[in-house]
């Protein structure tokens, strides 16, 4: 597997090395010593799926309390995937990185715990599958406004507005948003 840092080294891209023939594929997704040979210390406890329409955004989300590591790829159709570092502590505060996933590519991201994350479907539909570090708590759920001007996010927008949820229309700007220390 080929792993790649990020312009926020934290983040990285997962590149999974990928067997085919006339019958399909076999390719290995996730093996803890990948995550421990670079100390970082990931024990996943939930798996997530979810299922959008082209246009969606959702994100961009954290918890401050239970922080979530995430091991993002796609089943199929494609996204624009984006993490926001959101550590004050970080030379990276504030910047965000973002990545196109694919069930093409097959490539991964991994988005430290104390990062928001969110990502856009540019496909018809996509299909998102991610192992998380701690379990979610909507009691500590927060939203970062994907649209702030302080962030200025490229998003790649197809057709107009996205279709975003009433708590994602609902974050908070950056500048106004729970940080981690």
């Amino acid at each position: 597997m080929k792993i790649t840092p990020t312009v926020i080294p934290d983040v990285l891209v997962f590149e999974p090395t990928v067997h085919g023939d006339e019958r399909g594929y076999f390719m290995e997704t996730f093996r803890a010593s990948f995550f421990t040979e670079r100390g970082i210390e990931a024990s996943f406890v939930q798996d997530n799926q979810s299922l959008s329409s082209q246009g969606t955004l959702r994100g961009l989300h954290y918890q401050l309390n239970n922080p979530q590591g995430k091991l993002v790829r796609i089943g199929s159709g494609r996204v624009f995937d984006v993490a926001v570092d959101m550590r004050r502590s970080s030379p990276t505060f504030g910047q965000w990185v973002g990545v196109e996933l694919s069930g093409e590519n097959k490539k991964q991201l991994w988005v430290p715990p104390g990062f928001a994350h969110g990502f856009y479907v540019m496909s018809q539909s996509a299909e998102l599958i991610y192992k998380c570090t701690d379990y979610f708590d909507a009691s500590d759920d927060h939203s970062l406004l994907w649209n702030d001007a302080a962030l200025n996010i490229d998003w790649p927008l197809v057709g107009g507005e996205p279709l975003l949820s009433d708590k994602d229309k609902a974050g908070k700007p950056f500048a106004q948003a729970a940080t981690y220390a």
